[in-house]
This record gives structure tokens, C-alpha cells and sequence, in this order.
């Protein structure tokens, strides 16, 4: 059975500090998959994760390289975008299956474009664009869904549901 967490974001800056969260929590050897349309914060969420990592230069996503390498933190996490992968066996001329071994932590943008050439998930980040009630949150992150006013005023955030699919995943969302 998956473990989840819901959480709401007001802006660009929760989002970072909910990946650096997570990312303080993060092991070695897993493997993060991050759903979410264009512009939900993939990357910036990435970009928490990193920094917690040991990371302090700019986080940016790969794109047109598919995969950019961070070797010199205290665990190696590698960032894969397939956005504009063709085709998942692409995958098997870029080596994918060595980057996941036990010792990293890889982060995957857009994996539904390497089925069949990606490991299981062990932790799932789904961002989706939500119109929030300023009361929903409040100098961060926020949970839960109270009566709300109608003259509240209403802001674009971000809900992340963090789901833990494995032994391994449910073991780092345990500390959370």
C-alpha cells in the first residue's frame, strides 16, 4: 500500500523549501519521478532537492542533454528530463540503467516518455497549478480544507502529493 502527502504551495519559494525537506531525508539508490505539466515546478522543486543535497550552483532542466549529473555532493543524484525524448528506447542508447545503481539518487521529469526503460519509482512528486484561498496557507505550506471565506483572496499555488511506492520510499516519508 502507497504512503501519501498532500501539500499546498503558495509559490516558487515553498516549493523550493519543500524539496530541500525532502531532499534531507533522501538516501542513496532512489529513484524520484516527477508528474506535472509544463511550468508546475518540476524543476524548481528539483532545485530544493539539490540544494539539500549539497548542491549550490543553478538547477537547470535537462532538457536537450536528458540527463545533467551532480557528482560532486555527498551522494550523486543525477536530473533527467525525456520531455523531449521520441521514443523510450532512446533510453537504452544513453546507458539509462547505469545511472540507476545503488549508490545515487535519480530525479525524473516526464517519465511516462521512458515506460519500459525506467526502474519502479520509490517516491512519486505530482505538482498541479491550484487557485488557493490565501487562508489555505501560510507563510509556506499548508495542509488540510477548511471553511472558506468568500472574500478571501485567491492566489495560483501549487498541490504536491508525495507518494512513497516502495519499502525504501515509505522509509525516507517516515521521517517526514
Amino acid at each position: 500500500m502507497a504512503v501519501s502527502i498532500e501539500l499546498l504551495l503558495k509559490d516558487e519559494e515553498a516549493t523550493v523549501s519543500v524539496g530541500s525537506r525532502l531532499g534531507s531525508l533522501l538516501i542513496g539508490g532512489l529513484t524520484l519521478f516527477l508528474e506535472g505539466q509544463l511550468g508546475a515546478g518540476k524543476t524548481t522543486l528539483t532545485r530544493g532537492l539539490l540544494t539539500a543535497l549539497g548542491h549550490s550552483g543553478a538547477v537547470k532542466s535537462p532538457t536537450y542533454t536528458l540527463v545533467e549529473p551532480y557528482e560532486d555532493l555527498a551522494v550523486t543524484a543525477y536530473h533527467f528530463d525525456l520531455y523531449r525524448l521520441g521514443d523510450p528506447e532512446e533510453l537504452a542508447y544513453l546507458g539509462i540503467r547505469d545511472y540507476f545503481d545503488s549508490s545515487a539518487i535519480c530525479i525524473v521529469e516526464w517519465p511516462d516518455k521512458g515506460v519500459g526503460f525506467l526502474p519502479e519509482a520509490d517516491i512519486r512528486l505530482e505538482l498541479q497549478p491550484q487557485q488557493l484561498d490565501a487562508s489555505d496557507v501560510d507563510d509556506s505550506v499548508a495542509q488540510g480544507d477548511e471553511q472558506k471565506d468568500v472574500n478571501t483572496p485567491r492566489i495560483i499555488g501549487r498541490k504536491l502529493t508525495i507518494t512513497a511506492t516502495t519499502t525504501k520510499g515509505k522509509q525516507v516519508l517516515s521521517h517526514w
